[in-house]
């Protein structure tokens, strides 16, 4: 079981130096790879129609997750780095695939996309694309990106996607893995259908072990291979210090085969600095793993 720790984006700040320390020291004491939350754009969430009911708001700092994951790859050896999640309809699906080709390149292929659909309908209205249908898009959308990886020539015609006989140069030497997350049925249909493996986004374990028999079994049905499919459980730094290890047995227990350790802002938790987070990815480590 691989495992990583979440990007602690809407806590680190913008001092490069304390990004870049963060990375290295996760990378020293050993975590496989960094898992980083996505967002545009943060809304104001007073007076909406339909409501914003998400956690971010107008004040939630994000960074970039390809760019970000450009910069860490030339500072780094090892480590690998998936988004968790990326917000897949909410951008040009040919963009995406080009900048994550890039990616994949600049680090040697230590890059993995989670995709999900996410809540803010104000994020994909500034963003010029529809809401109301982001669940098929991203079905295409998953298609449309295979298909740019592998092929150096395209000609593709979908519902929402038409490309003339175009392609991208350099491709990346593999095919990138694509992970999804979500919280609903939907969500893991779509996972197990077309999916290399799921992120869970935050559920109890008790939920966890229910939703993973449920997503083996649809891809089996899909005439898929389960012992293929991978699943990414997190454990929550703001637990007792005396239940980490236990947390990280079950989902090994449970068959995870990656498993993020997230230390972001929650409800009366917070670490206060960059240096906080960093001094948690060592206690961690230290405490729950042996490192």
């Amino acid at each position: 079981m691989k495992i990583g720790a979440v990007f602690p984006s809407t806590d680190i700040g913008a001092d490069v130096a304390a990004i870049r320390d963060f990375a290295q020291t996760a990378e020293g004491l050993g975590y496989s790879h960094l898992l980083l939350p996505d967002h545009v754009l943060g809304a104001v969430h007073e007076a909406r129609e339909p409501p914003l009911t998400g956690p971010y708001t107008e004040k939630t700092e994000f960074h970039e997750p390809l760019t970000t994951f450009a910069y860490l790859a030339a500072i780094t050896t090892r480590i690998e780095f998936s988004t968790g999640i990326l917000i897949l309809p909410q951008r040009q699906t040919a963009l995406v695939a080009k900048q994550a080709a890039q990616v994949a390149l600049l680090s040697g292929d230590r890059f993995r996309m989670g995709v999900g659909v996410g809540w803010n309908w104000v994020e994909y209205e500034a963003l010029n694309e529809t809401w109301e249908d982001r669940g098929r898009r991203q079905e295409e959308q998953i298609e449309l990106l295979k298909l740019l990886w592998t092929k150096p020539v395209l000609d593709y015609r979908g519902k929402w996607h038409r490309i003339d006989r175009a392609g991208l140069a350099p491709l990346p030497k593999k095919p990138i893995p694509i992970w999804l997350g979500g919280y609903v049925e939907a969500a893991w249909r779509r996972a197990a259908r077309l999916g290399d493996g799921f992120i869970f986004p935050g559920v109890k374990m008790t939920e966890a072990q229910a939703i993973m028999d449920k997503i083996r079994g649809w891809v089996a049905e899909n005439g898929r291979d389960p012992a293929a499919f991978g699943f990414e459980g997190a454990v929550m730094t703001h637990a007792p210090q005396a239940k980490w290890s236990e947390h990280l047995e079950s989902w090994r227990r449970l068959g995870a085969t990656h498993v993020v350790v997230r230390a972001m802002t929650r409800e009366g938790f917070s670490l206060e600095t960059p240096q906080d987070h960093i001094r948690m990815l060592e206690t961690w480590w230290r405490t729950a793993q042996g490192g």
